[in-house]
């Protein structure tokens, strides 16, 4: 079987010392005037320092410019690639065709993934921004496991499955919160990277609390659940998924961690043999259980269920 790839999102520079010890082969980074629901801001000072950092050990950086971009910030674009370019960057995450283009302008010889979180549901799609010069295409949060390994035994490029965290339910542009806070003239920092923010929606009826982010992107309405598949990676690696992602987004750096420990294992398990895979995995899932905040249940996200929307 072929080793997928272990990618994930840190907080900081420090964090991806501590994640590197741990098992990841991968980071996405970037700074949030470019890339959507980031784990941590990153300067194009720490791009430079991390980039650095994560070759000196074998381990490669992605960047996200995935972010709903207007006029006033595409100028911008082709200033920020050409920096991406001369730190080394290995990759760079899109949704908008203004950084495909800008990118094969000014730096054609960087990899792109591309990236729009909600329409990557079919392969003739992967592989129509495979033909405009995508590497990777990451596959939407909703699609069940028969619908991904379909998906990538059509697939030209890359396919990049999220295994591990918190999922987008809505985003708008607009700082609700804060345009709510604002009106009733109270100040309120939308930078809630700095010092993390309880901001829940609450479902009395179903009991669910809905984490909402706000970054300069705007507002994001996340799930009442994390997604966590330790223990049903064995189709996933059989079907040659080349990218497992472990989402850290409003999540600790011990416990990002901790739970790439956990997958790492598995991962490995897996390599050696179905049968070492099969000795550890509840194992794995009870540890990640334990260190699972008590309002975050795990589930399977939309692995096991119908694709609706």
């Amino acid at each position: 079987m072929k080793k997928p790839e272990l990618l994930v999102t840190p907080t900081s520079v420090r964090n991806m010392r501590d994640l590197m010890a741990a098992g990841a082969d991968a980071f996405v980074i970037g700074e949030q005037k470019f890339g959507l629901r980031l784990a941590g801001e990153f300067t194009k000072e720490d791009v430079k320092e991390a980039t650095a950092l994560a070759h000196s050990q074998g381990k490669k950086v992605y960047v996200a410019m995935n972010a709903i971009f207007h006029n006033d910030l595409v100028e911008e674009l082709s200033r920020y690639v050409q920096f991406l370019s001369e730190v080394g960057v290995d990759r760079i995450i899109f949704g908008d065709p203004a950084v495909l283009m800008t990118v094969k302008e000014v730096a054609p010889h960087i990899q792109l993934i591309w990236n729009t979180e909600t329409t990557s549901t079919n392969y003739f799609t992967c592989n129509y921004w495979g033909k405009r010069g995508a590497n990777r295409a990451v596959l939407a949060r909703e699609l069940n496991m028969d619908s991904i390994v379909e998906t990538k035994e059509h697939a030209e490029v890359e396919i990049e499955v999220q295994v591990h965290g918190m999922t987008c339910m809505f985003q708008s542009k607009r700082s609700l919160l804060g345009n709510y806070f604002e009106y009733q003239g109270k100040a309120m920092e939308i930078e809630n990277r700095k010092e993390q923010k309880n901001m829940f929606l609450h479902d009395k009826e179903r009991q669910n609390k809905y984490p909402i982010f706000e970054d300069a992107n705007g507002t994001h309405i996340m799930s009442p659940n994390d997604i966590c598949i330790i223990d049903e990676l064995q189709e996933l690696v059989e079907a040659g998924i080349d990218s497992f992602k472990i989402d850290g987004v409003l999540k600790t750096p011990e416990y990002i961690v901790e739970i790439t420990k956990l997958y790492r294992k598995a991962i490995n398990s897996l390599l050696i043999s179905e049968e070492e895979y099969e000795g550890c995995k509840d194992e794995l899932l009870e540890k990640a259980q334990q260190i699972q905040p008590a309002n975050r249940p795990l589930d399977t996200g939309f692995f096991f269920k119908e694709t609706v929307y």
